[in-house]
């Protein structure tokens, strides 16, 4: 039979491989430690969740119309991939009983995420993030804490060229009526709108101020501006982000473009970008609160907010500034056997492990060609094996950095590597 192409990835998926790896272990243990730093605790909730708790809260959104990754599993359960950690910290928030315990809740979360987005440079359909989220308090310092937590991790991974911008879109209260005021200004201009933009005029007006589409730009100019329709309550939370913001020294632009296309955020939306970014695709980081969150879920209403950052485009920004983590070879030990000494160089490399990290050459070929491979993997030291060394249970152990060789009876290697 004719042999078969080779199978490869899922299109719009990747491999992190072994050398990429420190860069985003940096990433993530820069967050970790800067989210502790903060007060927040981690938490892993399933990549899979039930399809309504996303269906619930962004029915309108692209998130969920056309990149949702749904399906029925063998009981007629209606599920999906989660295309962001929100909802479902949230929805662990109240399962777990964590409302019942000291509030807010500061909570952090690393893992995949996945969308069917076409697929581009530091965008995939399973992509990484980390989340924080701090639930159970509507205090605007919240807000501006987890803008400052954002910042700070970033900066902490050498990203400290950023661009912040802030907007605040209201809430129940006062939001309504500038809807209307937006469709009002958008109606007459409805046949110059883009397709897209024409159906959410009605549906979703907010994204109007969003759209990228070149046809629609000149419009948004002549648009009324939320922060221009704040209730007293919004008004003052908007103001004392802002105050909070500039006593932690913390620039940003009020962009009054930036919006959410879900209804359950309200007042604080923010985005960082790399210094110079002009595209939505580079944004680092994006928050908000999310006050109506928690009772478009079926809980009881509980204010929220909290910023996912993508890990993805994080790390590719620090590899290309230089700030890869750090790379650290395999194995700090090769042993070395010449000859049929599989068993004894397995004995010998037990032994070592107690000190050190260690892999064993098995390959069938000459000690020379074994110490270019040695070479090239960059380990501290080798444990050269030979037929008569092994019967006397002793190695030569040779420190690759001075070239110095000394002959060890086994027992004896581990505390020599220092």
């Amino acid at each position: 039979m004719p042999r078969s192409e080779p199978i490869k990835a899922v299109r719009g998926v990747r491999d992190i491989l072994p050398a990429d790896l420190p860069v985003w272990r940096a990433a993530k243990s820069g967050a970790e430690d800067m989210a502790r730093k903060f007060g927040y605790e981690e938490i892993i909730t399933p990549i899979l969740e039930k399809a309504e708790l996303i269906e619930r809260v962004g029915e309108d959104t692209d998130a969920v119309a056309k990149e949702l990754y749904r399906f029925d599993d063998r009981g007629g359960r209606n599920l999906a991939l989660r295309p962001e950690a929100t909802a479902g910290v949230v929805r662990a928030y109240f399962e777990g009983l964590l409302n019942q315990g000291p509030q807010p809740s500061r909570l952090y979360l690393f893992g995949p995420m996945f969308r069917y987005d076409r697929p581009q440079k530091g965008r995939y359909r399973q992509f990484f993030q980390f989340n924080a989220e701090a639930i159970g308090s509507g205090a605007a310092g919240l807000d501006a804490e987890v803008v400052e937590l954002a910042h700070s991790w970033l900066a902490a991974v050498g990203l400290g060229d950023l661009r912040l911008e802030l907007n605040s879109i209201g809430d129940a209260k006062c939001r309504p009526a500038y809807l209307e005021r937006l469709k009002a200004y958008y109606r007459p201009l409805k046949s110059q709108l883009h397709g897209d933009c024409q159906l959410r005029l009605e549906k979703n007006p907010l994204r109007l101020l969003d759209c990228k589409v070149p046809q629609c730009q000149p419009f948004k100019a002549g648009a009324p501006r939320v922060t221009d329709f704040l209730c007293d309550e919004c008004s003052a939370h908007w103001a004392a982000v802002r105050r909070l913001l500039d006593a932690a020294s913390i620039e940003y632009q009020h962009n009054p473009y930036l919006v959410r296309g879900l209804d359950y955020y309200t007042r604080t939306v923010f985005e960082f970008y790399p210094g110079g970014a002009t595209g939505q695709q580079d944004a680092l980081a994006s928050g908000g609160r999310y006050d109506g969150l928690a009772e478009e879920l079926g809980w009881p209403a509980t204010p929220g907010v909290g910023f996912a950052g993508g890990l993805d485009r994080v790390t590719e920004l620090m590899a290309a500034k230089g700030e890869d983590g750090a790379a650290s070879p395999p194995a700090d030990v090769l042993v070395l056997p010449d000859g049929d000494l599989a068993v004894e160089a397995a004995e010998v490399a037990r032994i070592c492990r107690a000190a050190r990290a260690v892999a064993v050459d098995y390959e069938p070929k000459s000690l020379r060609a074994k110490m270019r491979s040695a070479n090239k993997l960059g380990a501290r030291w080798v444990v050269l094996l030979s037929v008569e060394d092994a019967a006397r249970r002793v190695a030569q152990l040779r420190d690759m950095t001075s070239g110095d060789q000394t002959e060890l009876a086994w027992d004896e290697l581990p505390i020599h590597f220092v």
